[in-house]
């Protein structure tokens, strides 16, 4: 497989004399869904943010597919094929469900060169895939439930058909059945071929879901591994945070 997303070397923060992120490289192949773990304040959303172009680094380079993209604005990167889901979320809460729906991939159709025949198809795909959003299709989005604004940022992502989503605590301050539900979504998403780099609070869930796990420390990455490695033999780091006796 090819990488779909580098960072390399990356030196980013918010104030001018406090890097959150140090020297910190990673790679996502093409396909995968890569883990990224750590406790809070380890810089998990910081690489989500410079990776999509809120945060624009210090130094290094951050390449997608091969082309660099360092610095380069969010609002043009789903044009290259990426999406995020953010942790604070990003639904119009006083418009409805399908114009939340619609919203995104409309603004961008002649660019895509997508027809609105389309972009009905997409969308109507979509409703079928996630029946409660096609019954509450006329509702505001302010309406629905927690699980259900997730299930929504979920659906339009796969009408975008992004080539790389970045997901960020996708399952926080869900109830447990419900936060299950959004890992069966991502997997779904990840079935589509679409590369997925996520990041959750619920450890185990990541090491679960991803092929390929990277722990976050302090802004650096401190190990790494396929998660097959990390769930038959837990990193120190990781065993600790889980509450796990040697």
């Amino acid at each position: 497989m090819s990488a779909i997303l580098e960072l390399q070397d990356v030196t980013a923060g918010y104030s001018a004399d406090i890097d959150i992120l140090r020297d910190l490289s990673l790679t996502l192949e093409r396909g995968s869904v890569t883990g990224l773990v750590g406790l809070n304040g380890a810089g998990k959303s910081t690489v989500m943010k410079a990776a999509y172009g809120f945060l624009p680094p210090r130094s290094g380079r951050i390449l997608y597919d091969g082309g660099d993209i360092t610095g380069r604005a969010p609002h043009r990167m789903a044009a290259l094929g990426m999406w995020l889901i953010p942790q604070e979320g990003g639904l119009f809460d006083q418009m409805t469900v399908e114009a939340n729906l619609r919203l995104p991939i409309e603004t961008r159709r002649a660019a895509a060169g997508l027809s609105r025949a389309e972009i009905d198809r997409r969308v109507a795909e979509v409703m079928e895939r996630f029946p409660i959003l096609r019954e509450k299709r006329r509702q505001s989005a302010t309406r629905l439930s927690g699980g259900q604004r997730k299930l929504l940022e979920f659906a339009i992502a796969h009408v975008q058909r992004p080539v790389l989503c970045l997901i960020d605590e996708p399952s926080i301050g869900l109830a447990p059945k419900v936060a299950e539900e959004v890992f069966e979504n991502i997997r779904t998403l990840a079935e589509t071929g679409t590369s997925i780099l996520l990041v959750d609070h619920n450890i185990r869930k990541v090491i679960e879901v991803a092929g390929y796990v990277y722990v976050l420390t302090l802004g650096t990455v401190t190990a790494e591994g396929d998660s097959a490695s990390f769930r038959s033999d837990l990193h120190g780091q990781v065993r600790e945070w889980l509450g796990i006796n040697y």
